[in-house]
């Protein structure tokens, strides 16, 4: 996809930011110690990235699905991880207050989200759960003008230092008869909401992710977001456009991993003869760049597909699904190419290689967007 004037300037921003303030000492540091820097996350909220698509009167930048993967594909191509922080505000926690919440809801969680103030996690899956995410145990029992919300999230990014989280309760069978799933806006600091321990997790380290476990939780009927027990096809929604930022994501860390491919197999002399010289490797790197382009204008059209109102269901599962299979593909080429080397810390290649592990899983497997698919094409 040819882009405009508009779009390269957006690619232009991300990519100068990510590079001047994710650097590789910065980066190994969160690898060491877990922890994501607060004054980077500031820095990219200041610059816009975490209201890309948040409409301005709520502090965002007005903009749309395009311009919000690139950035997203930008940032993951230096850091899979710092990608997540401008992913979230943009996906799952804003898009479920922006499409179901009331405009009290949104003048209350948007802005402060977009600015860097709050975090607001999206608690969708559970422990017994996982794919089958309407397979639902957390419940939400009326109680006058409050719910009484009993169950556990799990594997929920950000809810170890998240201020509220969006929450889907069972609150009952509805007419009918099918399963009625609410969303609630939960303050962390309610008495009865407590975290599990922090997974110690095989990549993406500096974004935390815990259980979230509620006990009688008393949450105000104000605090619903969307009608009851509408939930879950908002939940779907929402969906739509996190697999995009998946693929997004995915297309960034594929991208830097040929990056990678290239730069070593110009560097690597074997048989008395750069990498890069021996046709073997020619045609891996060959075939890695035109599977990681493909990927690219899989995600584009599934952008430009939202902005126009087409099936974004169906192009943001086949984006999320080709995207994060040919990441993982492409990252195992490069490592290989690496040799032993790719194998140990230092080498940028062995941390895009763990990190690009969970694009297959998180936010639907790629089993699902299969099904996800299948179903759109045949009418299932």
């Amino acid at each position: 996809m040819q882009l405009s004037e508009k779009y390269q300037l957006v690619r232009k921003l991300a990519r100068d930011f990510a590079e001047k303030e994710l650097t590789s000492e910065i980066l190994d540091e969160v690898e060491d110690t877990g922890v994501f820097p607060v004054d980077i996350q500031k820095k990219m909220a200041k610059a816009g990235f975490y209201g890309i698509k948040v409409p301005e009167k709520y502090g965002g930048q007005g903009s749309d699905h395009l311009a919000y993967a690139i950035t997203v594909e930008e940032i993951a191509r230096v850091s899979a991880v710092g990608s997540l922080y401008v992913n979230s505000p943009n996906s799952l926690g804003g898009m479920t207050i922006l499409i179901a919440g009331t405009e009290e809801q949104k003048q209350k969680y948007l802005r402060p989200m977009v600015e860097g103030d709050i975090v607001i996690p999206f608690g969708l899956t559970e422990p017994g759960g996982g794919s089958d995410a309407a397979d639902m145990r957390t419940t939400a029992v009326k109680d006058g003008d409050y719910y009484i919300l009993n169950g556990r999230k799990t594997f929920i990014t950000m809810a170890p230092f998240a201020d509220y989280s969006v929450i889907y309760a069972d609150t009952g069978k509805r007419p009918s008869g099918k399963k009625g799933i609410t969303a609630f806006i939960v303050d962390m600091k309610l008495p009865g909401v407590s975290l599990g321990k922090e997974e110690q997790k095989l990549g993406l380290v500096g974004c935390a992710t815990s259980d979230v476990i509620l006990e009688d939780v008393r949450v105000h009927k104000d605090d619903i977001l969307g009608e009851i027990g509408e939930g879950f096809k908002d939940a779907m929604r929402c969906l739509d456009v996190g697999r995009m930022g998946v693929a997004a994501q995915s297309v960034g860390v594929a991208q830097a991993c040929l990056d990678e491919a290239i730069k070593y197999s110009k560097e690597r002399k074997q048989f008395g003869k750069y990498l890069c010289e021996h046709q073997s490797i020619a045609f891996m790197i060959a075939d890695m760049a035109t599977k990681v382009k493909a990927a690219r204008e899989l995600v584009y059209d599934a952008a430009v597909t939202k902005d126009t109102g087409g099936n974004s269901t169906l192009a943001s599962a086949m984006a999320k699904y080709y995207a994060s299979e040919i990441c993982n593909e492409v990252a195992a080429k490069s490592l290989q190419i690496h040799g032993g080397y790719g194998f140990v810390r230092g080498f940028k290649i062995e941390r895009l290689y763990r990190d690009c592990r969970v694009f297959t899983i998180y936010e639907g497997t790629s089993q699902i967007q299969q099904i996800v698919i299948s179903g759109q094409l045949l009418g299932r």
